[in-house]
Parts: structure tokens; C-alpha cells; sequence
């Protein structure tokens, strides 16, 4: 068995497509199917339904896939250890962000950046958690951005906390009195909101302290942009909910309040999450190093300081 019988079935696996998968290997279509017809041979199973096109993986082939994933994604951590231990740390890493953690990661790549110019950063941030974690097991991405998982999310995953999430409301001036400066959940939600899509962690997270309390809301805009929530509050006439770390962007206009939420208050871990299984390569451990270096629950809260509260 060669490990590049392995990279083509991963490939089609992925692409569930040949054509497509052997664009990714930078093969000829035959040279891709003839390889994974020996590997088939030398396991002596089928692997791939085949009809006119790609059909799905039978059950053999469902067995072998997170096997030859991690066995692909070894070798590339070794390839780019040798680079490393050459030429310092290289390579391309491909970051997952949930949407409202997207300003978070300019501040992680900010400083991982600076140390390892040698280094390209892919960031996803339009993803649900749920699909974050399973890219992460996929080895499809090399670390996330994510709230604290689940139980049956964390299997097999490395954990990194970076930051305490809390809620504010985000107000037109005059939509709220001006002397409030917290507000509970209770009473947000007599005020027309505009709140993310329902797959979205925060979301879930609002919806569920809004359930505690007895409250079910059906909002009449949604949106899986955080900048899109504030642009809907800055137009005057609608309020929304967001995690306390967009506070510092310059997309808080000095026509916006920012209230935050009590009764109850409301927290969530924010971590780095990568995947442990087998040796991490010196691109993930770099970027941990320096996600590890930053005090982002100090950044934040200083920034708190600074918040129009007119």
C-alpha cells in the first residue's frame, strides 16, 4: 500500500467527484482510478460504488476513510516539520472561525503572523460550530475558533481557552433611556430585535437564555453577519444581540448603545480547538504558542471602558 493510493482515495472521498478529486492531486483522472483499483486489490474490498460517476463509499471504504485522513494528514505534518526544521515554520493554515469570532482571529494572526512571515493563513468564518468541529476531525481544517464543545464534540480534539463571552444588547440612541447601562434579558426582548440565524452558536445560546426565562421569539430579520446585525441597528429602528468582543470595532458608530445583558448574565468559553490525534505539526503548535501568548479576556474588558453608553 502506498500513501498515495491513500491521498486519491481521500481525495474522491472528499470530492466525491474523480474528475474533481484528481484536479486536487494534479493527476490524470485514469492515473487516480488505476491507483485506488490497486489499493482495492491489495485490501481485497471494494472501496467506492462506481456507476457512470461516483456512487458513495461502501462500507469498507466509510471503515477505512478517517484512518487514511489522518494517515495524509501525518504525512503533511511531517513534510512540514522537515521544512521547519529547514527553513523555519511554513505552510498554509486553515483557520475556522464561528461568525462571531471573526474580529477575534485578526487578533490571534496578528501577533502569529508577525513571528512567522513565511507562514499563509486560510480563514473560514461563515461556518456553523457544529460543522467546525467536524471539518476539524476531517482534518479539513488545521485549527477553530469555537465556544466550548459539547461532549460528544470533543473526542479526539485539543483545547485552548482564550476569552469569557458575554452579551450586550446593541440600541439605537433613543430606543433605550439613556441612563441604563444594563438591562435584562427579560426586557430586551420586548424590543424589536434583529438576531443571527438559527444555527449559529450565539444564537442558540440567546434563544435558550430567552427559554429559561419563558420567553419564545421569531424575529422578523435574521442574519448570519454580525456586521449586518449592527448595520440594522445603526439604520434606527431595530436592536440586536452580540458577544461583548465586537465592542472595540470601528463598526460601533458613536449612534449606537451598548447594554449589556443581566438577569441572568449570560458567559461562554471561547477556545482554540485543534486536532490531537497524532503529532502535531509545528504550523498548529505555533499558532497555539501564540493564541496561548495573548490575555484577551484583559483586552476586551479594558476596551469595555471605551464603549458609547450615551
Amino acid at each position: 500500500m502506498l500513501f498515495r493510493q491513500l491521498e486519491y482515495f481521500v481525495a474522491v472521498a472528499v470530492e466525491r467527484h474523480f474528475g474533481r478529486a484528481a484536479l486536487r492531486c494534479h493527476v490524470s483522472q485514469p492515473a487516480l482510478s488505476a491507483a485506488i483499483a490497486k489499493l482495492e486489490r491489495e485490501l481485497d474490498v471494494t472501496l467506492i460504488e462506481r456507476g457512470n460517476n461516483f456512487v458513495g463509499l461502501t462500507p469498507e471504504g466509510e471503515r477505512l476513510l478517517p484512518w487514511a485522513k489522518r494517515v495524509v494528514a501525518e504525512h503533511a505534518a511531517l513534510k512540514a516539520e522537515m521544512r521547519g526544521m529547514r527553513s523555519g515554520v511554513t505552510g498554509m493554515l486553515r483557520l475556522g472561525t464561528i461568525p462571531t469570532a471573526s474580529t477575534t482571529s485578526s487578533l490571534v494572526l496578528s501577533g502569529f503572523c508577525s513571528q512567522h512571515p513565511m507562514v499563509r493563513v486560510q480563514v473560514r468564518s461563515h461556518l456553523a460550530t457544529s460543522e467546525l468541529y467536524r471539518r476539524l476531525r476531517d482534518f479539513e481544517l488545521d485549527a477553530a475558533i469555537v465556544p466550548g464543545a459539547q461532549d460528544e464534540e470533543i473526542a479526539g480534539l485539543d483545547f485552548l481557552p482564550l476569552y469569557e463571552e458575554r452579551y450586550f444588547l446593541i440600541a439605537p440612541i433613543g430606543m433605550v433611556p439613556a441612563s441604563t447601562t444594563t438591562l435584562p434579558w427579560s426586557d430586551a426582548a420586548k424590543l424589536p430585535l434583529t438576531l443571527l440565524t438559527p444555527e449559529i452558536r450565539v444564537r442558540q445560546i440567546v434563544d435558550g437564555t430567552f427559554a429559561d426565562l419563558g420567553i419564545s421569539l421569531t424575529p422578523r430579520v435574521e442574519t448570519d453577519s454580525v456586521s449586518t446585525l449592527l448595520a440594522q441597528a445603526a439604520s434606527g429602528d431595530r436592536a440586536c444581540i452580540v458577544p461583548h468582543t465586537w465592542l472595540w470595532t470601528t463598526l460601533m458608530g458613536a449612534d449606537l448603545r451598548a447594554i449589556e445583558l443581566i438577569d441572568p448574565i449570560v458567559t461562554t468559553p471561547i477556545v482554540v480547538a485543534s486536532n490531537s490525534a497524532g503529532h502535531a505539526s509545528p504550523l498548529v503548535a505555533a499558532f497555539m504558542q501564540s493564541a496561548q501568548a495573548l490575555a484577551l479576556d484583559q483586552f476586551f474588558t479594558e476596551r469595555l471602558g471605551g464603549v458609547n453608553r450615551r
